[in-house]
């Protein structure tokens, strides 16, 4: 992704020139001014793209329901651009409404908490997964229901610009970082897990008090948390389009793989097979596969004990042998070593000369072009308001995360690196 252009970003709106603003030329000002001209631009191509989705969604929409969620969406995307430049204790509601252009009681009908404008879509999503578990064919198992509502949201970011992506590992450790954030967080998944608890157990006409329902939905919910942080790690480890949506996939779909082994006799409640006979059946057939299992894992630990036994020996004769070698090898570098040496010091004698002396005249001019800049940088400074210190933090913020993937990488390499050593 390229880097975020702070440099050339508009200046802070003075407060009567944002009044003299209307509607989304207002919050495009705003946004320029708090995170950069190229990530306002992916804004805007992100609000056509979920206009189009919300079209789709909702093709009965009429112009009052439209001008309510258009109004809903710029109080959301405010509030959240705001929180994750300025911190979400540093923002007030009243901020948020003044930049929207309404008034504070507005945005309270639309957003009951500070920090439902942070999980503006919860009830949306809750309401789709619940229509997933709720409307899914009776061979269908509730993982794999649950997994077909998540892949469809994970397939929509294909289309997302890449430089939206990067504000998702903001967003999830501006979550992680803030009690409030947390625990409303929390309170989301638990009324989740109690929506998915009451679905399931109608499914297999079971009393929701039950602790198999329960259960059950509490490890099915869990795939909420999975793909959120699927999607950081892999666009921190520089993913983005269908490569990013098919690596949250595979990773919902291992997730997936876990429960369903894990949840198979819920499932046998779920399609309707719950006498006696059925249910030993399936627990004798359950301990067999642990069995199973157990042989495997033991057969395994036997064979990798083998293997590392030999490993070792070959190992240690690599290392008698390479031994023996270096000290061959020694002899000869050092010989060769000598003669570089000479000569090489008598061509950096008379190339440190020149660089000398060229480093001396650019070193001059550098003093006078820092001393301008610094004096120019004070000035600078001194007139730059709030918002400008905003732009350095969320610059320091996206730098952090690219220096984060560059780790990433270069561990990899120095593993592969390693491993073909080994080899």
């Amino acid at each position: 992704m390229a880097d975020l252009d702070l440099e050339s970003t508009a200046p802070a709106p003075a407060p009567d020139e944002l009044q003299t603003l209307q509607g989304s030329d207002r919050i495009m000002r705003m946004l320029v001014a708090e995170m950069g001209t190229e990530m306002a631009a992916a804004y805007s191509r992100t609000r056509e793209l979920e206009e189009r989705w919300a079209r789709e969604l909702h093709p009965e929409e009429g112009l009052r329901e439209r001008k309510k969620r258009l109004t809903r969406q710029q109080i959301s995307d405010v509030a959240t651009t705001l929180f994750l430049v300025r911190g979400f204790e540093h923002v007030t509601v009243a901020q948020i409404a003044e930049i929207v252009g309404v008034s504070e009681k507005t945005v309270y009908n639309y957003f009951p908490t500070k920090e439902s404008l942070v999980f503006d879509e919860a009830d949306e999503g809750q309401a789709r997964l619940a229509r997933a578990l709720r409307e899914r064919e009776p061979s269908e198992s509730p993982t794999r229901a649950m997994l077909r509502a998540l892949e469809q949201d994970a397939k929509r970011l294909e289309d997302l610009p890449h430089e939206s992506h990067l504000l998702l590992p903001l967003f999830l450790e501006m979550i992680e970082t803030t009690p409030a954030l947390r625990a409303a967080w929390l309170e989301l998944q638990d009324r989740l897990v109690e929506v998915a608890t009451v679905e399931l157990a109608r499914h297999a006409e079971l009393d929701p008090r039950e602790p198999e329902p329960a259960i059950a939905a509490r490890a099915i919910v869990g795939l909420t948390g999975v793909v959120m942080r699927s999607h950081v790690r892999h666009i921190e480890d520089g993913l983005r389009g269908r490569a990013l949506s098919a690596a949250v996939t595979a990773d919902l779909e291992r997730s997936a793989r876990l429960l369903d082994t894990g949840l198979w006799s819920f499932s046998l409640l779920t399609q309707g097979t719950r006498t006696r006979s059925q249910l030993r059946e399936a627990a004798l057939a359950s301990e067999e596969a642990r069995k199973q299992v157990m042989d495997a894992l033991k057969q395994a630990r036997t064979t990798w004990n083998e293997l590392r036994g030999r490993a070792h020996e070959q190992t240690r004769q690599q290392r008698e042998d390479a031994k023996r070698a270096a000290k061959a090898q020694a002899a000869t570098i050092r010989e060769e070593s000598k003669r570089a040496a000479k000569a090489q010091a008598a061509a950096i004698r008379e190339e440190a000369k020149l660089a000398i002396k060229a480093q001396a005249a650019q070193l001059g001019e550098e003093i006078k072009r820092a001393t301008f800049e610094q004096i120019s940088s004070s000035h600078t400074d001194h007139t730059r308001g709030a918002y400008e210190r905003f732009r350095r933090e969320m610059g320091e913020r996206h730098t952090a995360i690219r220096e984060r993937q560059q780790r990433l990488a270069d561990q990899r390499l120095q593993a592969e690196r390693s491993a073909a050593e080994e080899r």
